[in-house]
């Protein structure tokens, strides 16, 4: 197990990096600076860099996946690496990317520019999917967050996840829609982006085949918090469940708004709704929201509760979503340099495309041809009594546990 008890180190926060892009004044300051670690006499510095959005409505998603980063490269330099014979200290560079593909393609640049050993992040696939073919120009392995099936189709060999793609999980969430919740009039609305209408074709695709009806499809944008005019036409065709593909800024306000009206058809959604700020923006009108989550539930993971208790200790704020994909991400990019005795992408980026790693979320940490995990499972959550309780766990080398709500 990757994940036993070791000192932390303290970082401490360098200068704020400006990013050049065409004269534009870097707007990332806040997560601009390179996190560099109590360094050994002599150690060599090994950057590694980090993109996520660390500011606007989808921050809480970026630090916390962040914070992970950080502990997964602490708990590394408290093991005093080496490579090559000599000691080296990992530094973490995290910028913001703004969930914006614009920016995130500038960032790559800078981080090729600066000749980073290797890339966690970006989180969103709208981000992560310009950016990669700038990392694969460039040779360096990417670690992404990222959902969409897009990310690795591309045929790129230094494109790997740290999470199930849509493909897996809009399957299982379509079959469940029917299967389990009996669904048989469907409506389906999106946010456009990558992930969430990936999302959405995915779990469209599934729920038809599980003999479904999809009577109405929608979409809006990632900017939205007013959906009023959809959901009066979505009440009209009197649907089963409403699927929506996108994040907890939206889908929190439209299921208050679900509620106000009189729709009295479930919610449902994917992992960027299944977050403690979902139950805080959506308060009493969250009960009954169902969402899908790649991997285990935190106190079933094989590191989780040892996970969670030094994450407590160390950023004094409980474990949401990402952070523990964002330490496997990073430990397992370390591990491969530390197997390969080099921070040179060339020369680990083949052992990490063969890696197995022991993990917080995994036991059995693979890719295959793609950069595709292997061992990925999803579980389905409910909101219950204002907290997220497991309905059931498909996949992943776990038993399914049913719960009656689910029967």
């Amino acid at each position: 197990m990757q994940v036993s008890k070791l000192s932390t180190l303290t970082l401490a926060v360098a200068a704020a990096v400006a990013l050049s892009a065409c004269g534009k004044k870097d707007d990332t300051a806040q997560s601009g600076a390179a996190s560099a670690p109590a360094q050994a006499a002599g150690a060599t510095e090994v950057k590694i860099g980090f993109a996520a959005p660390l500011t606007g409505p989808q921050s809480h998603y970026g630090e916390e996946y962040k914070n992970g980063v950080t502990l997964a490269i602490e708990d590394a330099n408290a093991e005093k690496p080496t490579l090559g014979g000599k000691p080296v200290t990992f530094v973490l560079d995290a910028q913001d990317d703004q969930a914006d593909p614009k920016t995130a393609t500038q960032l790559a640049q800078k981080f090729v520019d600066e000749k980073v050993a290797g890339i966690i992040g970006h989180f969103n696939s709208g981000t992560a999917i310009p950016a990669s073919k700038i990392y694969s120009d460039a040779g360096i392995p990417m670690i992404a967050m990222a959902t969409s099936p897009v990310f690795t189709a591309q045929g790129f060999k230094n494109t790997f996840r740290s999470m199930t793609s849509d493909t897996q999980q809009g399957g299982v969430m379509g079959k469940f829609a029917v299967d389990k919740l009996h669904a048989k009039r469907i409506v389906i609305v999106d946010d456009r982006t990558a992930y969430g209408q990936g999302l959405a074709d995915e779990f469209e695709k599934s729920a038809r085949a599980a003999g479904g009806d999809v009577v109405k499809r929608e979409f809006t944008n990632d900017k939205a918090t007013d959906f009023t005019a959809i959901l009066t036409s979505i009440k009209g065709v009197n649907p089963d469940v409403v699927f929506y593909g996108g994040a907890d800024a939206q889908s929190a306000p439209m299921v208050k708004q679900m509620k106000r009206l009189g729709i009295k058809a479930p919610l449902i959604s994917g992992e960027m709704t299944r977050t403690p700020t979902f139950l805080q923006l959506a308060g009493k009108e969250a009960e009954g929201t169902i969402a899908s989550l790649a991997g285990l539930p935190l106190e079933q993971m094989p590191g989780g509760k040892d996970y969670e208790t030094r994450y407590k200790a160390r950023f004094k704020a409980d474990v949401a979503t990402y952070s523990p994909y964002g330490y496997d991400a990073t430990r397992t990019l370390i591990q491969a340099m530390e197997q390969a005795n080099s921070a040179d992408p060339k020369v680990y980026l083949p052992v990490l495309a063969k890696i197995t790693h022991q993990g917080v979320t995994s036991s059995n940490w693979t890719y295959d041809d793609k950069g595709d995990l292997k061992d990925g499972g999803i579980t389905v959550y409910k909101v219950e009594n204002g907290q997220w309780k497991v309905m059931e766990t498909i996949g992943g080398g776990a038993a399914a546990k049913d719960a009656s709500a689910a029967k």
